[in-house]
C-alpha cells in the first residue's frame, strides 16, 4: 500500500476522532446545555451526553441546584435616624434555562445587587424596634420583591433569611440601660402592689380583731406561745386589763384538762 494513503487515512482518523471529542459534551443530572448554533438559541439539552457541531454550536451551562446568595453587612439608617449593620442570605434556582441565560446578563450578580437594593429599601422604612421583632416580615417581604423582578428572569427564590443585626456599642449600652430601669420601674410596680394588698389585708384583720377583742387576744397569746419556743428570751407582758381575763381562761382551760388526764390513769 501507498506510504501515502496510509498517512493520509491516518491523518483522516485522527481529524475524525478531534471531531467528535469536540462534538460530544456530558451534562451532569443537575445542569443543562442553553445551545446557541451561530448566535441563535437553539434549545436546551441534557443531561448526559449531548452533541455539538465544533466551531458552530455553542453550550451555556446552566445549574438547576439551589444555589445560596451572601448579602454583604449593609450599613443602613432606619427610620428613626438609627444607623444598624443587616446582611442576609438568598436562596434561590433556575427553573428556565433559556430565560436565565437571555433574559439577563449574569443573573447571579443581578440577584445579589437586587438583593442588596431591596433589604435597604425594607429596611430603611422601618424603625429599630421593628426591625429587631419583625425579622419575619422582613424576610417575607424581600422574597416577594426577589420574586417580582427573578419571575422574568426565569428565577424563583426559594427563601431569604435575615442572619445578623449589628447595633453600635452606645445604642447597646443605651439599650442595656434602658432594660434596666424598665425591670427596676416593673420591680417597683410589684412592690407597690404588694404592699397595697397586704395593707388591705391588715385593714380587714383589724377590723375584724376591733369587733371581736377576745380573738384579739387569743392571738395576742398564740404569739406568745411562738416566741416562748425560742430560748434565751425574756418576755414582757403589759399588764393590761383586757388580757387577764384571757390568762385565766387559758390556765382554767390547762387545769381541767390536766385534771381529766389525772382521772383516766
Amino acid at each position: 500500500m501507498d506510504t501515502g494513503l496510509i498517512i493520509g487515512l491516518v491523518l483522516l482518523l485522527i481529524i475524525i476522532l478531534i471531531f467528535v471529542g469536540m462534538s460530544l459534551r456530558q451534562v451532569k443530572e443537575w445542569e443543562r446545555a442553553v445551545v446557541l448554533r451561530l448566535g441563535r438559541i437553539l434549545g436546551v439539552k441534557g443531561p448526559g451526553i449531548i452533541f455539538l457541531i465544533p466551531f458552530v454550536d455553542r453550550p451555556v451551562i446552566v445549574d438547576l441546584r439551589i444555589v445560596t446568595v451572601d448579602i454583604p453587612p449593609q450599613t443602613i439608617i432606619t427610620k428613626d435616624n438609627v444607623t444598624i449593620s443587616i446582611d442576609a442570605v438568598v436562596y434561590y434556582k433556575v427553573l428556565d434555562p433559556i430565560k436565565a441565560v437571555s433574559m439577563v446578563y449574569n443573573y447571579r450578580s443581578a440577584v445579589l445587587n437586587i438583593s442588596q437594593t431591596s433589604l435597604r429599601d425594607i429596611v430603611g422604612q422601618m424603625e429599630l424596634d421593628e426591625v429587631l421583632s419583625k425579622r419575619e416580615e422582613i424576610n417575607k417581604k424581600l422574597q416577594e420583591i426577589l420574586d417580582n423582578y427573578t419571575e422574568a428572569w426565569g428565577i424563583k427564590v426559594t427563601a431569604v433569611t435575615v442572619r445578623d443585626i449589628k447595633l453600635s456599642p452606645d445604642l447597646l449600652s443605651a439599650m442595656a440601660r434602658q432594660a434596666e430601669a424598665e425591670r427596676q420601674r416593673r420591680a417597683r410596680v410589684i412592690l407597690s402592689e404588694g404592699e397595697r394588698q397586704a395593707s388591705t389585708i391588715l385593714a380587714e384583720a383589724s377590723q375584724a380583731y376591733k369587733n371581736n377583742p377576745a380573738a384579739l387576744q387569743l392571738r395576742f397569746l398564740e404569739t406568745l406561745s411562738d416566741i416562748s419556743q425560742k430560748g434565751g428570751l425574756i418576755i414582757v407582758v403589759p399588764a393590761g386589763q383586757e388580757l387577764y381575763p384571757t390568762i385565766s381562761l387559758a390556765s382554767f382551760a390547762a387545769s381541767y384538762v390536766k385534771q381529766q388526764e389525772i382521772g383516766q390513769k
